[in-house]
C-alpha cells in the first residue's frame, strides 16, 4: 500500500499534567517547542489545546493565538487544528478562537459517557460549532465516540452543515465510552466508505495502551494515525515517552512496516482538501 499516511500529534489535551510526565507540555512556548520536535519527526497535523499556568484547561482565544502564531513560525506548512472539546469550557466557549481560523478544529457530533462524566454535546452548540467552521473557512474533524456520530455527519454533510467530504476520526479507548475492538473498528472504516465513498480519507486515535493497537490497525487498513501525549503518556508499561516526538517516530515506523509513506505538509493538506499553507 503505497497512500501516504498523515501523523497528527495531538500535543497536551486538557488531561494529563507533568506529575503524569514531566514531558507533558503546558505554556505556548512548551508546546510550540514540543510540536516542532514532532513535525521534524514526522508529524504534519498539530492537535491543539491551551492551559492556563496551573496546569487546567482552558479555552482561551489569546493563548490559543499565540499558539497559533508560534506553530507558524516554527513548524512552516503544518496542519494546525485546534480542539473544541468540552474540557475546556462551556457552550459556546468552546468556539471562541475559531474566529482565528486554523486550517481545522475538532467537532463532536453527538454526546457519550467518558470516565467520571458525559461528554455533553447537545445539537444546538453542534450545530452552532459547524456554522463557526463554515464561516471561518475551517474543515471539522469529527471525532466520533460512537457509530451514531459517524452517521450524524452524513446527516450534516447532506445538509450542507459540512460542506466538504467529513473527516471522520474514529476515538477508542475512553472509559465507559467505545473500547479498542476490532470487529467495531473494521465496521466503522466500512461505514466511512460507504457514506463517504472508497477514498474518503479517515483517521484513528486510541487511548493509553490502545494508542499503538489503533495506530497498527488504521495504517494497516489505509486511514491516518493520530498519537501524542494527550492520549498516552507511556512508550510502553515499564517507559514514559520521553517527548511527543518519540511516539510521532514510533508511528512513523508502522508506516514503514506496512510501506506507507508519511505524508507531508503539502500531501496531507491535498489529502484532506485544506488550502495551501500561506
Amino acid at each position: 500500500m503505497s497512500q501516504p499516511c498523515i501523523i497528527c500529534v495531538a500535543i497536551t489535551g486538557s488531561v494529563p499534567t507533568k506529575t503524569d510526565n514531566p514531558a507533558v507540555p503546558i505554556t505556548v512556548s512548551e508546546q510550540v517547542e514540543s510540536t516542532q520536535e514532532a513535525f521534524e519527526a514526522g508529524a504534519t497535523i498539530c492537535h491543539a489545546h491551551v492551559r492556563n499556568d496551573d496546569q487546567t484547561p482552558s479555552s482561551d482565544p489569546e493563548k490559543f493565538a499565540r499558539l497559533k502564531e508560534g506553530l507558524e513560525k516554527h513548524c512552516p506548512g503544518m496542519v494546525i487544528q485546534f480542539s473544541t472539546g468540552g474540557r475546556s469550557g462551556a457552550g459556546q466557549a468552546r468556539g471562541g478562537m475559531l474566529p482565528l481560523a486554523p486550517d481545522m478544529a475538532s467537532l463532536s457530533v453527538g454526546s457519550n459517557n467518558f470516565p467520571t462524566r458525559v461528554y455533553e454535546n447537545p445539537p444546538d452548540l453542534v450545530d452552532w460549532l459547524a456554522a463557526e467552521m463554515v464561516t471561518y473557512g475551517i474543515k471539522p474533524e469529527i471525532e466520533a465516540f460512537d457509530l451514531s456520530h459517524i452517521l450524524k455527519a452524513a446527516e450534516m454533510h447532506r445538509k450542507g452543515q459540512i460542506p466538504q467530504t467529513p473527516y471522520v476520526q474514529f476515538v477508542m479507548g475512553v472509559k465507559n465510552a467505545m473500547p479498542a475492538d476490532r470487529a467495531v473498528f473494521d465496521f466503522y472504516v466500512q461505514t466511512v466508505h460507504r457514506l463517504f465513498g472508497e477514498d474518503a480519507p479517515w483517521c484513528a486515535a486510541g487511548i493509553g495502551a490502545n494508542q499503538m493497537v489503533l495506530n497498527d490497525w488504521a495504517i494497516a487498513a489505509g486511514g491516518h494515525a493520530r498519537t501524542g501525549l494527550e492520549d498516552n503518556v507511556r512508550l510502553d508499561r515499564e517507559r514514559l515517552a520521553p517527548s511527543n516526538a518519540a511516539l510521532v517516530r514510533r508511528t512513523v515506523e508502522i508506516c514503514e512496516k506496512y510501506h506507507r509513506p508519511v505524508a507531508d505538509c503539502a500531501t496531507a493538506r491535498s489529502l484532506l482538501g485544506l488550502r495551501a499553507a500561506a
